[in-house]
């Protein structure tokens, strides 16, 4: 990577923007790029889950408390890191993200017990709780004036490795067993040396930019904090309604899957690698749609939308079923990059700290949901848990009280 790429605009492409307000695109691919990886790595614990309940003979209950120890990890520690790094920015530290994240593949392949597996799985966690607050306030840093722009492409980074994650389990994991998952070890080094460049152009010219855009933001008069805090209150509650029905499909689509229509288990992860495919897809569409007409529109857009879809997805045979889901799953994921510069917009001097609490949100609200749907579906089957789960985004109808802020960028 060169250590200033892009940081000078030309005539044809950003008249009139300074280079601090250009947007470094080879950075932000970059973060991407370690964003696909890291998710890579984290989403071969859900796909890998029907392997260590035939294993370990694990009931539902006992796989939400995996998802609930891995994203609960990420949840508390991800809001404190991006803090820390909005006060004291900490780039190289993404490789030694990676660093724990590999580690914990590795003592995941190995592991002999239940409780072994919880122990693995929070390095991994660990992991992404480092990964992704830094990461994705550097991505805001080299978005210049297109926030949007620059959060789409980072994470659809993260769904496309999470949707890999069912095809490395379904055709590496499944077929050569448990220990063939030390092998993913090697996407963390390739991780972690891909970060380390990403530091370097931090050093090198993205503090420059900060402190630019830090000075910048002085002469704004910050929102009222009664529009912040019913912002960041009616986000929750949408995120609430989102990652629960998102977390649906991640951790227990597979097993529906077997369930209503008999599938075999490499079958239904293919299944779940279309629909995280779409969720991909929907990713990339949300933020620069949301830079356009703005971030609210987007978020209003994907919330109606989806209801309807999520109603008849439980009565459908297994094509439409897939179908149906795709298309909802791509319209939900449209909303978090629009979620995230949103709430950046309410609080522009903050980015990394925002960042830090809607991803620790995301992964904290999926693994308590995790954890209850399990339970849910040891004590009514794991079909009637879809059937419950298809009310779930009518919460998001709170969406319409959401605040219009100035957008700050």
């Amino acid at each position: 990577m060169s250590p200033n790429p892009q940081t000078q605009p030309s005539a044809e492409g950003v008249s009139g923007t300074s280079a601090v307000e250009s947007t470094v695109v080879p950075v932000v691919l970059a973060v991407s790029m370690g964003h696909l990886l890291n998710d890579l790595m984290q989403s071969l614990i859900p796909a890998s889950f029907p392997l260590f309940e035939q294993k370990f003979a694990l009931n539902f209950t006992q796989i939400g408390l995996i998802t609930l120890v891995f994203q609960g990890t990420g949840s508390i520690l991800q809001p404190l890191i991006g803090y820390y790094t909005d006060k004291r920015p900490m780039p190289y530290a993404l490789s030694a993200g990676m660093f724990s994240t590999g580690v914990g593949l590795v003592a995941l392949a190995h592991a002999t017990s239940f409780a072994m597996i919880l122990m693995a799985v929070a390095l991994v966690g660990l992991g992404s709780a480092i990964f992704h607050p830094e990461s994705s306030r550097i991505a805001r840093l080299a978005a210049g004036m297109r926030p949007g722009f620059a959060q789409s492409l980072f994470q659809v980074g993260g769904n496309a490795g999470t949707a890999l994650g069912p095809l490395a389990a379904a055709f590496v994991v499944m077929s050569q067993g448990q220990l063939s998952i030390q092998l993913f070890a090697g996407v963390a080094l390739a991780g972690m040396l891909l970060l380390a460049a990403v530091g370097r152009w931090y050093t090198q010219v993205g503090a420059g930019r900060l402190v630019a855009r830090k000075s910048r933001l002085k002469s704004v008069v910050p929102l009222p904090p009664q529009v912040v805090r019913r912002g960041m209150f009616l986000l929750i509650l949408l995120m609430m309604s989102k990652f629960i029905y998102s977390v649906s499909f991640s951790s227990y689509y597979t097993f529906y899957l077997m369930e209503q229509f008999k599938l075999q288990a490499e079958e239904a992860q293919i299944c779940l690698f279309i629909f995280l495919s779409a969720v991909a897809a929907g990713t990339i569409i949300g933020g620069p749609i949301g830079d356009r007409i703005g971030r609210r529109k987007v978020i209003l857009w994907s919330i109606f939308g989806i209801l309807p879809l999520t109603m008849i997805l439980p009565w459908l045979p297994l094509i439409p079923n897939v179908i149906v889901a795709s298309v909802a799953g791509l319209m939900l994921a449209s909303a978090f990059p629009a979620m995230v510069v949103y709430a950046q917009d309410l609080m522009p001097q903050n980015t990394g700290m925002v960042a830090g609490l809607l991803f620790g949100l995301a992964f904290g609200i999926a693994a308590i949901g995790a954890a209850g749907l399990g339970v849910l579906a040891d004590s009514l089957g794991i079909v009637a848990v879809y059937k419950i789960c298809a009310f779930l985004p009518a919460i998001g109808v709170v969406a319409i009280f959401l605040p219009n802020p100035r957008v700050t960028n």
